[in-house]
């Protein structure tokens, strides 16, 4: 019996970049082309394809070549287990600082493909029927947020600045105070009502985030959706009234 080699269909390489510090140890199949093997590179180390150089060093860290030709298999290389490549961003922009990834382009899967993948996120929605592929929910959900416009928008129109209030929050107690604000604000979309408590039940001094949206002591302040406000006459609280509702 003739005597033969059994040569491995894949290599052990380690992985480095001038993007980072780190290194990965990777296994890659030798019939992948140059080009394969980059876009293969571009999920490990965020360098763009059209941007990569890859350097080939020995075992011992010296340089032996590069893989430049787009449609040779790596393969055809004489590419070993133990070696090292080193992807290069030739991108200009990103010569003067490697650290700074928002030069580093983003890739972005095709959805087809991303939806041919097992054990993602999305087939796991999908298949427990969670988030917007369960259309039932998503209904449920759109009609809810459609029927809370109608009511805020409703409530508005006996809203108005400085009336005396009483604010029904759910799961909290009722609480009394003033319209200081109406509007849209920066931390959130849609309209709010500032209220001025009366007690400290509040969480600023009608200042969010650096923005001024009414004047009152520290703790006073709130922003809550027009549904929860009732204006009327309503006077402070005495501890007495407390204590009857």
């Amino acid at each position: 019996m003739d005597a033969y080699v059994k040569t491995s269909s894949a290599v052990h390489v380690r992985v480095s970049s001038n993007l980072n510090s780190f290194s990965y140890e990777n296994k890659f199949d030798k019939s992948l082309t140059v080009d394969g093997l980059k876009r293969k590179l571009v999920l490990i180390t965020g360098c763009p394809e059209q941007f990569m150089e890859i350097e080939v060093f020995s075992s011992d860290d010296k340089h032996l070549f590069n893989l430049n030709e787009s449609e040779r298999l790596i393969g055809s290389y004489q590419l070993d287990d133990g070696m090292r490549l080193n992807v290069v961003n030739k991108n200009p922009q990103s010569q003067e600082n490697y650290t700074d990834v928002s030069q580093v382009e983003k890739y972005n899967m095709p959805d087809d493909e991303y939806n041919k993948k097992r054990n993602t996120v999305r087939s796991f929605l999908k298949q427990q029927k969670e988030g917007k592929y369960n259309p039932e929910l998503e209904k449920q959900k759109q009609e809810q947020a459609r029927q809370n416009a109608m009511i805020n928008e409703e409530a508005l129109k006996s809203i108005s600045l400085n009336s005396r209030c009483e604010v029904t929050v759910p799961d909290q107690m009722i609480r009394r105070g003033t319209v200081r604000f109406i509007g849209e604000t920066e931390f959130k979309p849609g309209i709010w009502i500032g209220i001025e408590y009366d007690e400290p039940y509040g969480k600023h001094n009608g200042t969010v985030k650096e923005v001024s949206y009414f004047s009152c002591q520290p703790g006073y302040g709130a922003f809550v959706a027009p549904k929860c406000v009732k204006c009327g006459d309503f006077p402070e609280m005495e501890i007495d009234d407390e204590d009857e509702m």
